[in-house]
C-alpha cells in the first residue's frame, strides 16, 4: 500500500450523535448538490462541497475485469474492505487522505461516520469487517453500506440513521446483500434515493462472477420508482423525492 495521508481517530464516543448533527455542518455545503460518477462495482467519486470523495477503488478481476482501474483525481479516499480485490489504493494516482477504519472524522468541515458491519453472513469469520461509510456532502445525507452483508442492527440504525442517498449492494454472493438482503435493510433505514451497487455487468466478460444483475433486485422493489442514467449524475434537494424513495441506476 503506497503511503497514505492517515486522518487522525477522533473516537466513536466523539460525535455520538452524529446521525442527527452532521447536517449542520456548514451552510455553503447544504444546498450546492453532488455529482455521482459511478466508477462499476462498488466505486463511486462524488463531487461537492469543495471535495472529491471516491469510494471503494478496486482492482479489475472476476466480475470487475472489464472496467478500467479507477484512476481518478480525488482529495480523500474511503475505504469499506481491504480485501485482496477491493480497498485498491495503489491505483490512485497522487497522496489523497485515506480512511479506512470506523470511526468518525473531520475533514475539511465535512464529518465521516465508518461504522463496523460484517461482510459476510458468518459473523465476519469468512471475509471480516466491512465499513460503511456515512457523510453529509452539497447538502445530501449520503451512507455507503461498502460490502455489507449482515442485517442491520440497532446501534448500527442509529449511527446510519436516515439518509438522503444510499449505496447499497444488491448482487448477492458470499460478500453483499442479495436482492432480498437488500429491500430489507432499505426497509430499516427508509432512504429517499437508493443506488444499487456490486451487481454483475457485462464487465464480468465470462469471467468466474457470484453476482446477479441489477434487474432481480429492480423486479423485487416492485412500485418503487427506477431512474437510469449515464455513469454521471447530478443530484440535489429538489430531486429528492417527496413521498417514498426512487431507485438510481448509474452506468
Amino acid at each position: 500500500m503506497k503511503r497514505r495521508q492517515l486522518l487522525g481517530y477522533m473516537g466513536a464516543g466523539t460525535l455520538a450523535a452524529i446521525g442527527t448533527s452532521m447536517t449542520g455542518t456548514r451552510s455553503w455545503a447544504q444546498s450546492s448538490g453532488v455529482t455521482l460518477r459511478s466508477l462499476g462495482h462498488m466505486s463511486f467519486l462524488i463531487t461537492g462541497s469543495g471535495q472529491r470523495i471516491l469510494v471503494n477503488p478496486f482492482r479489475p478481476l472476476g466480475c470487475t475485469a472489464g472496467y478500467p482501474a479507477p484512476k481518478v483525481d480525488t482529495d480523500l479516499v474511503l475505504i469499506s474492505s481491504q480485501l485482496l480485490d477491493e480497498g485498491a489504493i495503489d491505483v490512485v494516482p497522487g497522496n489523497p487522505q485515506l480512511l479506512y477504519e470506523a470511526g468518525v472524522y473531520e475533514v475539511k468541515g465535512i464529518k465521516f461516520q465508518g461504522i463496523s458491519t460484517d461482510h459476510d453472513r458468518k459473523g465476519g469469520r469468512q471475509f471480516g469487517t466491512n465499513v460503511a461509510w456515512r457523510w453529509t456532502q452539497g447538502g445530501l445525507t449520503m451512507l455507503h453500506l461498502g460490502g455489507a452483508a449482515a442485517p442491520i442492527s440497532l446501534e448500527q440504525k442509529i449511527l446510519m440513521g436516515s439518509p438522503d442517498v444510499v449505496f447499497i449492494p444488491v448482487g448477492g454472493g458470499p460478500k453483499a446483500y442479495n436482492p432480498e438482503e437488500a429491500k430489507a435493510a432499505i426497509k430499516v433505514l427508509n432512504p429517499k434515493i437508493v443506488v444499487p451497487t456490486q451487481y454483475k455487468t457485462g464487465a464480468a466478460k465470462g469471467q468466474q462472477c457470484d453476482l446477479a444483475g441489477v434487474d432481480a433486485f429492480i423486479s423485487l422493489m416492485t412500485g418503487t420508482p427506477v431512474r437510469k442514467s449515464g455513469a454521471t449524475v447530478s443530484l440535489s434537494k429538489a430531486d429528492l423525492p417527496k413521498d417514498g424513495m426512487v431507485i438510481q441506476v448509474l452506468g
